[in-house]
């Protein structure tokens, strides 16, 4: 029974860092058309924005706070001086963010060399019941993650900055004729976004240290979570980042890893295969 807890915990935590890291995927995804192909470096940068605090000696929660609106503002300098240019060609746009992730990895690896630079957590520690020990940080991880999911969806369904942002994806033409800034709208998602992977960035650096390819860990599987959950909505990329990460915590447990990155791609590929809409299909929150 201990072990069974103690498994689920695990999946349940590696699971909400794959939901943090899709939050933003998804809504840049979902809002502009495009697939953010340089998500996993803002992830990377957020990382290394709370090294960076903590290795000047300032508290780490300092440099977990600063990540997601450096990132975010990163993001968008970025999507006005490049990305929007692009806007008009998906798949060049799509290139284009490859292209920055590509150049931001190896500015990161040219700073911090080949090696594996640890940041101690915040909260240390376990949580303890009877003979069952969880990490007490990544038990703030799910706690963090829940509350980002329900601040993201009151933001993107109670406030006017989410309706302006719903119906410019609706209907760009029609909010532009209503008086809404489209080019505004755009750059603040994507900046959105990008704070959402530097804030995720941030928060697993202490479990997975930094090194220069620790976005590539999570892209690939946020990129495939969005497919499968579905773009169009909040709750699409949400669903699938659930079933991708319980899956990739949960088949490790049972088979080596490299057999279950690789079922966990087959089973998505063929579940894509024959419902390409996604779990849940559809624009809205």
């Amino acid at each position: 029974m201990a072990n069974a807890f103690v498994a689920a915990f695990e999946i349940l935590s590696f699971g909400a860092i794959i939901v943090l890291i899709v939050l933003g995927l998804g809504i840049i995804a979902s809002m502009m058309g495009i697939f953010n192909f340089a998500q996993g470096e803002f992830v990377l940068l957020g990382a290394y924005i709370t090294y960076l605090a903590y290795a000047k000696g300032l508290p780490i929660w300092a440099g977990m706070v600063a990540a997601p609106f450096v990132v975010g503002a990163l993001g968008f300098v970025l999507e006005a001086l490049i990305i929007r240019r692009f806007y008009a060609a998906p798949i060049v746009a799509m290139l284009g963010t490859y292209a920055l992730g590509l150049i931001i990895r190896e500015a990161v690896r040219g700073l911090i060399g080949g090696f594996y630079l640890t940041v101690p957590e915040p909260i240390g520690g376990s949580i303890d019941f009877g003979t069952i020990h969880i990490s007490a940080w990544r038990f703030t991880i799910i706690v963090i993650t829940l509350l980002v999911m329900a601040g993201c969806y009151l933001l993107l369904s109670r406030t006017s900055f989410g309706l302006r942002m719903r119906a410019t994806l609706e209907n760009p033409a029609l909010a532009r004729a209503s008086g809404i800034s489209t080019p505004l709208m755009y750059g603040a998602t994507f900046a959105f976004g990008s704070a959402l992977a530097g804030l995720a960035g941030a928060l697993i650096v202490p479990v997975f240290s930094l090194y220069a390819d620790l976005g590539l860990r999570f892209l690939i599987q946020g990129f495939v979570a969005v497919m499968v959950g579905g773009v169009g909505s909040f709750i699409g990329p949400v669903a699938g980042a659930g079933v991708i990460g319980t899956l990739s915590a949960a088949l490790p447990w049972v088979m080596a890893p490299v057999v279950a990155d690789v079922l966990v791609f087959v089973l998505a590929i063929v579940f894509i295969k024959f419902r390409p809409q996604g779990l849940i299909a559809g624009k809205g929150v």
